[in-house]
């Protein structure tokens, strides 16, 4: 799998099909492979150049211990090392949970760079970046306390194999934070998608849409936050949200 370096960190990503690029950004403790190949979505080769990257951290990509290495926008900034690094001038993104959080940051600093934004899994802008709950997360993955829900992430995480340090360091480091106001006059065409029994999203996810201008808001009856990216309902969304962005 192609590797390319950005600013220091060796950054894994997978290439499937041909067409307008569609870049995809894996949620939190995943991985490309398990939130996008092992859900169906290489199937959109036909359609699209699929992009899946694994983000620093994760997957096959490098893996810093310190947290400096993931604060401010440094993870939005390996997405746009990736599309420059190809080629690439204007995109299609699709960023599930945390990728949908470093999406919106992408949506918000660097409009121009996108054809259109799906934000799936997640809720208001607030929730997503709450100290608390994410220094309970990182406890959990490093044994030294926390909650059910950091516990949930730590099983998950080792399903898959990934680097509970590196992680942990990933989820305690301070994030650039979006104002809501910017998506005030959003021109981008943006979907806001969710599982109606998602908790970690489905509350927020509405506030969210409202707050940004020209965007669409599905709702997936009956999925939650694990299983919402590979049902057959969430991904003919998401098609034709896709195959409806202007040129």
């Amino acid at each position: 799998m192609p590797t390319f370096d950005s600013a220091g960190v060796r950054i894994n990503y997978e290439e499937r099909g041909s067409g307008d690029p569609l870049v995809l950004v894996h949620g939190f403790a995943a991985n490309a492979r398990a939130n996008w190949a092992e859900t169906g979505w290489y199937g959109l080769a036909p359609h699209f150049r699929i992009i899946a990257m694994d983000c620093r951290g994760h997957g096959h990509s490098g893996k810093p211990h310190e947290v400096s290495a993931y604060a401010g926008t440094t993870m939005e900034d390996d997405v746009l090392r990736l599309i420059d690094h190809l080629g690439i001038k204007r995109t299609l993104l699709h960023g599930y949970s945390m990728g949908a959080r470093i999406s919106l940051g992408l949506l918000a600093r660097h409009p121009k760079r996108f054809r259109a934004v799906v934000l799936g899994g997640i809720g208001a802008t607030g929730a997503m970046d709450d100290p608390e709950r994410r220094k309970a997360i990182a406890a959990s993955l490093t044994g030294s306390g926390g909650d059910e829900r950091g516990k949930e992430f730590r099983r998950f995480a080792e399903s898959v194999g990934n680097d509970l340090e590196a992680l942990a360091a990933c989820m305690s480091a301070n994030r650039s934070p979006v104002d809501p106001g910017v998506f005030a006059n959003n021109a981008v065409p943006a979907l806001v998608i969710v599982g109606t029994k998602d908790d970690l999203a489905m509350a927020g996810a509405g506030s969210l849409h409202k707050q940004i201008a020209n965007s669409k808001y599905v709702e997936i009856e009956g999925r939650h936050h694990l299983n919402a990216p590979g049902d057959k309902r969430y991904q003919a969304a998401v098609l034709e949200f896709l195959k409806a962005a202007p040129a």
